[in-house]
């Protein structure tokens, strides 16, 4: 009689390679995603060259083709780049509303009706003429923000913000389930968007248009009620939102230490940003309420026991991936080796922005995120009986 033998689960995905010399397929860490895209988002907001922004768009869209996964709420990041567009174009339609006027050295392009102001709304106009420049500017100035929720997007895109709870420190998993459902919401309205289109494209309805607005919204809101309801069951079975077992005083020294951590860190903050701050403000007092922190942590979070079942591996992809992130942000953080004027060029008068080497590098840098992650797992659905 033959026997067979079954081998033992593996305690977590293998960044091995295979026989072939390919990576195998994993999920990369959540935190190691959220870590690249805050990161390029701080690297987003020193620059306002449009160039640059085109670049980490660019960068973002890779990114996101490449890693990201078969699930549902992985298809949403088109979404971001419909509010990246809106956000642009409420900015520039505000600008040419309140004008501030043009100068002679302007390129005019049309006049709005002009309405009177009191004298103390004396600096803003409503209306007059609007000119090439300022709408440029206003236009840069939106692309900015843009860039930055697209690269919160891509982090919602390529992580699953309910994996990263699980990483988050003992003391803080009361805020880490609020952080995760608000994170949650816009995957889960993704999916319901998409369910409702599919439902409606079978019944031959209208799937664009006015009209057929109030068909879609009503069955997403009804839906996204639903699942925040199984979701609050869920959470509840498991234990979330139970009475901690902490002494009072504990409770009290835990605050104190957070509070008195966040103040250094605020201070620290403050002493790093302003040259003319004393030089007690700068890292001492950072590093100072960085400990004070670490210490409420940890004494907060004795009071809270939680398990992992095969917790997600932090090994050399994760580290590759959040430090090409930290270190495009480095690079325009510090200015070293380029012009920091480069960064924020004018448009007053109209000249044809330059593309800076060293932070055109740095966010190629970042784009290289896109190979450095393993593949992404595909997607297993359950065999037919």
């Amino acid at each position: 009689m033959a026997r067979t033998t079954v081998e033992a689960p593996m305690s977590g995905p293998r960044p091995a390679p295979d026989a072939g010399g390919r990576r195998l397929p994993r999920l990369l860490h959540p935190m190691a995603w959220w870590v690249w895209a805050l990161a390029l988002a701080t690297a987003v907001s020193r620059t306002n060259n449009p160039l640059l922004l085109f670049l980490v768009l660019a960068v973002l869209g890779y990114v996101v083709t490449a890693r990201r996964t078969e699930a549902p709420w992985a298809r949403g990041f088109k979404y971001y780049l419909y509010l990246a567009l809106t956000v642009v174009a409420i900015r520039v339609v505000f600008r040419a509303v309140f004008a501030t006027g043009i100068t002679p050295r302007d390129h005019f392009l049309f006049s709005l009706p002009h309405l009177p102001t009191p004298d103390w709304y004396a600096g803003i106009r409503i209306g007059g003429p609007v000119s090439l420049e300022a709408l440029l500017s206003a236009a840069t100035d939106g692309l900015r923000l843009a860039c930055m929720l697209c690269c919160i997007g891509a982090a919602n895109t390529l992580a699953n913000p309910k994996r990263a709870l699980r990483v988050l420190p003992g003391a803080l998993y009361e805020l880490g389930v609020a952080v995760t459902v608000a994170l949650s919401v816009a995957p889960q309205l993704v999916q319901s968007v998409q369910r409702v289109l599919r439902a409606r494209k079978l019944r031959a309805g209208r799937t664009r248009g006015a009209r057929a607005l109030r068909g879609i919204a009503v069955p997403v809101l009804e839906d996204a009620l639903e699942r925040s309801l199984r979701l609050a069951a869920a959470m509840d079975s498991r234990g979330y939102g139970r009475a901690g077992r902490a002494t009072p005083r504990s409770r009290r020294i835990t605050g104190a230490l957070m509070l008195l951590g966040m103040c250094g860190l605020c201070a620290g903050a403050y002493g790093l940003l302003d040259a003319t701050a004393p030089a007690f403000l700068g890292l001492p007092a950072l590093g100072l309420g960085a400990l004070l922190c670490v210490a409420g942590l940890r004494l907060g979070g004795r009071r809270v026991t939680r398990t992992a079942y095969r917790p997600d591996p932090w090994r050399l992809p994760e580290w590759a991936v959040a430090g090409s992130g930290v270190l495009a942000a480095v690079l325009l953080l510090t200015h070293l080796g380029y012009d920091p004027a480069q960064l924020n060029p004018t448009f007053y008068p109209l000249t044809w922005p330059r593309l800076p080497l060293v932070p055109t590098a740095a966010i190629l840098l970042a784009g290289t995120a896109g190979f450095l992650a393993p593949p992404p797992s595909p997607t297993r659905r359950a065999d037919a009986p």
